[in-house]
């Protein structure tokens, strides 16, 4: 059990980092504590430079029980850093979004090929031109991911209509309930996956 610290969302953009307009943009505007990783050059996808940049973060408060929230090529960094990290990774959860297809980067050997080290939940879209949705929801199989299905949502940017995202904070506040739940194991309850975003 790892003892009890304030929750902080460590947001994780993907190639070319998010705009003010993108919803991880906002949401890092609304969550007190939250931390942007940064990357040198955001429009070189280096997994091992981004993966160390995301551990520099975490490390950066120990105390923390951080909770990644990651888009596209972050997913993948985030990912990376997770098959680093088995047995020490910081994370207590992690929210994936519409992942980038480690195809396009040559990088599908620098992911791990079983469960991720922390609980995650995959978001995945129906018509995402950069991973196919059987794809998406392979990765969620592979890393022991959960899994939701948002529809025909594009690449889940503000191009496809998702710069104010109501469901992530939804998707956030959840993974805060069960960051709790786990601090009160005699009230704990499966929390399930069931609900809009």
């Amino acid at each position: 059990m790892h003892s009890a610290g304030r929750v902080r969302l460590l947001i994780v953009p993907g190639l070319h980092g998010s705009g003010p307009d993108h919803w991880q943009s906002r949401l890092q505007a609304r969550s007190p504590g939250a931390l942007r990783v940064e990357q040198a050059d955001w429009s070189v996808a280096d997994m091992a430079r981004w993966s160390a940049r995301i551990e520099a973060a975490l490390a950066s408060d120990q105390r923390a029980q951080w909770i990644a929230v990651a888009h596209s090529f972050g997913c993948l960094a985030l990912a990376h850093h997770g098959l680093l990290a088995v047995g020490r990774s910081r994370l207590r959860g992690a929210l994936l979004v519409a992942p980038a297809d480690p195809r396009r980067f040559g990088c599908e050997d620098q992911l791990p090929a079983g469960a991720l080290p922390f609980p995650s939940l995959l978001v995945g879209s129906r018509n995402d031109p950069w991973l196919r949705f059987e794809d998406a929801r392979g990765f969620a199989r592979r890393w022991g991911s959960g899994f939701i299905d948002l529809g025909a949502a594009g690449h889940v940017n503000p191009a496809s209509g998702y710069g104010a995202w109501p469901g992530i904070a939804r998707l956030v506040e959840r993974e805060r309930q069960r960051l709790a739940a786990l601090e009160r194991p005699q009230r704990a309850s499966a929390l399930e996956w069931d609900f809009a975003v």
